[in-house]
Parts: C-alpha cells; structure tokens; sequence
C-alpha cells in the first residue's frame, strides 16, 4: 500500500487555520545554498516567508512543494520550495503552527524510540518470567 506524506496535508490545513481565524500564515523554510532563495533575507539559516494573499501569488501547495511569486525589494520572484526544506508553518500573530523535524532528526528519533522499545519490551519479558505463577482463582 503506498502511504501519502503527511507534511503537504499539514501546511495546507494550518495555512486554511490561519485563512480562517484572520492570522496571517509565515513558512519557516531551512535555507539550504542549492535553494533559489533571497540570500539577503537568510537569518541563521533559515528564511521565513508571509504567504497569504496579499504577499504572495499564485500560491500552490502540493505534496512536493511550495510555489509562489513575490517581491522581494521591489524585485519579482518565482519561488518553488520543496517541503523538505520546510521546516514549519505558524500564524504570525500567535506564533502557533506547526514545526517539522529534519529527516536526520527523525532517524535519530525513530532509532532511539526502538531502542527504547526494546529495552521495555525486554523488561516486561523478565517480569512475566519472574512472576510465572498463575494469579488466577477459581470462583463458583
């Protein structure tokens, strides 16, 4: 069975959250060097992004990428940001959204939770094992 990624379902459902409550939706994208991306708006490595309608046209968000136009000083862009590099999407005025771990981040994670699985899991082996007599009555 081939499973759909959750990220684009994601963005898009915050970003509608924001629509809808009068917010207005930022993306925090990682600003890799390969990324066609403003230089001059990169801050730590990451550049933030205003896409509601009235910074941004032609706003497409698909399961691949984020596509849109904008101005950055005084100068017209085409923008396509692939959703790896997406590093969240949050409403401006409260500062809530939702964030996304790199892919590294969630190899890591995925390793040590199955560690930490195993180590459980092992632990409820040696209680079954120490307790192996039955605690079951007979009622009648």
């Amino acid at each position: 069975m081939n499973m759909n990624p959750t990220k684009p379902y994601l963005i898009r459902s915050i970003y509608d959250w924001c629509i809808d409550s009068g917010f207005t939706p930022f993306v925090s994208v990682k600003a890799d060097p390969k990324l066609d991306v403003p230089q001059e708006c990169v801050r730590n490595g990451e550049i933030i992004f205003n896409i509601s309608a009235r910074a941004v046209q032609g706003l497409n968000i698909n399961n691949e990428s984020i596509t849109f136009s904008a101005r950055f000083n005084g100068i017209s862009r085409d923008l396509d940001i692939p959703l790896d590099a997406v590093k969240g999407v949050f409403a401006k005025e409260v500062n809530q959204g939702i964030a996304f771990t790199s892919d590294d981040e969630e190899a890591q994670d995925k390793i040590a939770n199955k560690q930490s699985n195993n180590s459980t899991q092992d632990s409820l082996i040696l209680q079954t094992k120490a307790s192996s007599k039955p605690k079951l009555r007979i009622i009648k």
